[in-house]
């Protein structure tokens, strides 16, 4: 691509259109996901099941798109953002009306949890980069527009379920949000690739490479001359160039599985692949090493266990105490879900200004969230549970500001492999914390034990990483708070759910 078609394309004309695409495919992936507490309680009177096994099906279809992230990010740079996305909707409607027919909790947590979780994961890598190529200096309005798009599905889903769930009943609603999960194809339509994908760019290396041979060495491929195809004019030439194509390919497959076969490029390709792999742990481990990163991992992974079970249980702990009788016009991950989008802006509005410390504002929503947890068992009212709703859902838009904490701890340059290494983290804690809390409620047939439990674990976290902070542990830091971060060679390889 040619720098002057680059400048033409990124910061506005088409990339608007591809950020309103990337909004709307996030927006029908994830307005299921965001708002699965209001099909939590309609699971449970179905199946007849503990709430531990129950919440494994809502844990898992948000943290298996963490913890598979490089794999979606691989498929986007591999094959494009459109085919990914055109895939990720059959894998997200087909999850979801899969699910309308589940038998058991057992095949809900393949149908919904993994497959849609998957669906959604690619949805997330395909969106995030294919923005990131039309942006450049816009990039971060353009992100920040593009991730509001899973806290207003969430929001805009909740209302919807409820109203399908008494029209339709549960399986009639989850037909009908899978049906419309498959306008993700549609999505995918605007999104034309700035960078052309891995897969075509290989073919188009090999097919250069046929015609090099076929024009090196002419003499050899040369097919014997045929009075017909001689006069036969354009169809006959056609015939012939195809048939020293397949030559030319027979030969090539013979030498490359001669070459492959033998020992020694057999043994160069095993030191080439363990050079690479050993590279990337030894980073892996330094990362780890260092003492503000490795609280931050632990900060994020205490933060998802404990910050992420209210999305799922809010409105089973207000029918629990006796709030509500049913789920309420506007439920509670409806709250949570759009005041997760105000803190995405308004934290990452708030990150920008220099004099604000990225990583003490980052500690500060850990430990706000924690608070806000442990006053949730205590509460006696369905207002003083919409208000803590509020409060977690805006704190727990400090997904936005992670970026900044991870480069200004690791640098630029390790951003992409610190950021997955923090993903890794976050999906295991989203994954484990449902199920943890739910076990909780099996054991004791409430949920003060459970919330105490998260909210300590969360308040534990921020506290760490503020700890780790400190300048009495006479780390040389840059006096700038807040280093420039350029995203533009970076931010095409990193993908996560944000």
């Amino acid at each position: 691509m040619s720098p002057r078609v680059s400048e033409k394309a990124l910061d506005g004309g088409w990339g608007w259109v591809i950020v309103v695409a990337s909004f709307m495919g996030q927006f029908l992936a994830y307005g299921s996901p965001q708002s699965v507490g209001v099909l939590y309680p309609e699971w449970l009177s179905t199946f007849q099941e503990g709430k531990g096994l129950t919440a494994w099906v809502g844990s898992l279809v948000s943290g298996v798109g963490l913890i598979a992230s490089p794999i979606c990010s691989a498929c986007v740079s591999n094959f494009g953002a459109r085919p990914v996305t055109i895939f990720s909707g059959v894998m997200v409607a087909g999850g979801l009306m899969l699910s309308a027919f589940a038998p058991n909790v057992q095949f809900l947590i393949f149908s919904y949890g993994v497959v849609v979780g998957l669906g959604c994961g690619l949805v997330y890598a395909a969106t995030v980069t294919i923005t990131c190529q039309y942006f450049d200096t816009r990039r971060g309005l353009a992100l920040g527009i593009v991730t509001t798009g899973t806290s207003v599905g969430g929001f805009l889903y909740a209302t919807a379920k409820k109203e399908l769930i008494e029209l339709f009943g549960l399986e009639g609603c989850l037909l009908i949000i899978g049906a419309l999960s498959l306008n993700l194809m549609a999505c995918a339509g605007p999104m034309r690739p700035l960078h052309k994908p891995g897969y075509y760019l290989k073919q188009k290396a090999a097919i250069e490479r046929t015609e090099e041979q076929l024009f090196s060495q002419p003499e050899k491929l040369q097919a014997p001359e045929d009075p017909v195809k001689t006069t036969a004019g354009t169809s006959s030439k056609s015939l012939t160039v195809k048939d020293l194509l397949i030559t030319v390919d027979a030969k090539d497959t013979l030498a490359y599985d001669k070459s492959v076969l033998g020992s020694s490029a057999l043994v160069r390709i095993i030191k080439k692949k363990r050079q690479a792999y050993t590279k990337y742990m030894r980073t892996t481990g330094e990362f780890l090493q260092d003492r503000v990163f490795a609280s931050l991992c632990v900060a994020l992974f205490l933060f998802s266990l404990g910050a992420f079970p209210p999305v799922l249980f809010m409105e089973d702990v207000a029918q629990s105490q006796g709030l509500i009788d049913d789920i309420s016009v506007i439920p509670l991950v409806s709250i949570v879900a759009i005041t997760t989008g105000l803190g995405k802006l308004v934290l990452g509005m708030m990150a920008d200004l220099r004099w604000i410390n990225s990583m003490y504002l980052y500690a500060f929503t850990v430990v706000g969230s924690g608070v806000a947890l442990l006053i949730i068992p205590v509460s006696k009212s369905y207002l003083a549970l919409q208000i803590l709703s509020g409060v977690v859902g805006f704190f727990s838009g400090n997904w936005s500001i992670t970026p900044y904490v991870t480069t200004k701890i690791v640098g630029i340059e390790g951003l992409t492999q610190a950021y997955g290494i923090l993903m890794f983290f976050g999906g295991f804690g989203i994954m484990f914390g449902p199920p943890v809390v739910g076990w909780f409620y099996d054991w004791t047939q409430s949920y003060e034990i459970a919330f105490y439990f998260s909210g300590g674990c969360v308040i534990l976290g921020g506290l760490c990483l503020f700890l780790s902070t400190l300048s009495c542990w006479d780390r040389k830091k840059n006096d700038n708070p807040r280093p420039e971060i350029q995203y533009t060679s970076n931010c095409d390889k990193v993908a996560s759910v944000a």
